[in-house]
């Protein structure tokens, strides 16, 4: 199958699922889940669903056991919105992109405070006035 297809197929399940999960899911252990990517596989017949949580760790476990009970229901809701030959079969798994982005600021930011300030270079001053002088007029001052 085209890469350019999968890729097409990736975006409209990470549409569906995301408009799905924030707006019909009514599982109260699912909280504030963000759809971030989906990779089906080269048959269609699996499709890994990346998502982030907000909130603790706790809170990312009873989520990701929220969605992954309403499995069913999000695929019957894949199979409703496209038209595939096979809906298919979903699997939830944590996005740690975003912990290992927070986690590279942190370090980033934790440097940078102990770097030794850095002093401005020193500004060359010019020999000549940068403006240009007004050019004498002949014949005097006309009033």
């Amino acid at each position: 199958m085209s890469s350019s297809r999968m890729r097409r197929v990736d975006g409209a399940l990470l549409a569906v699922l995301s408009d799905a999960i924030t707006q019909q899911l009514k599982d109260p252990r699912v909280g504030f889940v963000t759809v971030t990517a989906v990779k089906t596989s080269p048959d269609l017949r699996y499709a890994r669903v990346y998502v982030s949580v907000l909130g603790d760790e706790d809170e990312r476990e009873a989520s990701l056991a929220g969605l992954r009970s309403a499995q069913g229901f999000l695929q019957k809701r894949v199979a409703s919105e496209l038209r595939l030959k096979h809906t298919p079969e979903l699997s939830f798994e944590y996005d740690r992109s975003i912990d290992h982005g927070m986690r590279i600021t942190e370090l980033l930011d934790h440097e940078l405070e102990h770097l030794p300030a850095a002093e401005p270079p020193e500004s060359a001053e010019p020999d000549e006035p940068s403006e240009p002088s007004e050019p004498q007029r002949e014949g005097g001052d006309e009033t």
